[in-house]
């Protein structure tokens, strides 16, 4: 994404839909940290993990059901959750949604 230094962008634009498909797309890479935009069908989500820093999750598009530790929630666009580091967490698509990732390894 470095051509799009400097430039307004539509975020939701910048990724498409696929069907029976999970599609990321990485806006930034540092050593410190990623931001990555995401695009959920209907239906598909993550298995269950963990990571060793907090993520930051901000859906765009859609609606999103998140568990953490045990604990659904349901998001929907323009809506934010924080993951802590280090708990289990799964992610699924009652219906199509995009979301911004944004790990940060400090």
């Amino acid at each position: 994404m470095e051509g799009s230094i400097g430039q307004v962008k539509d975020l939701s634009g910048l990724i498409d839909y696929q069907d029976g498909s999970v599609v990321s797309k990485e806006i930034i890479k540092k050593e410190k940290g990623t931001v990555t935009l995401f695009a959920f069908d209907k239906g598909q989500g993550l298995s269950e993990h963990t990571a060793p820093f907090d993520a930051f999750v901000y859906i765009a598009d859609g609606k999103a059901e998140i568990t953490v530790s045990g604990k659904v929630f349901r998001l929907k666009a323009g809506e934010m959750i924080i993951m802590p580091a280090n708990k289990p967490h799964t992610l699924k698509a009652q219906e199509r949604f995009k979301m911004l990732l944004v790990m940060i390894r400090a």
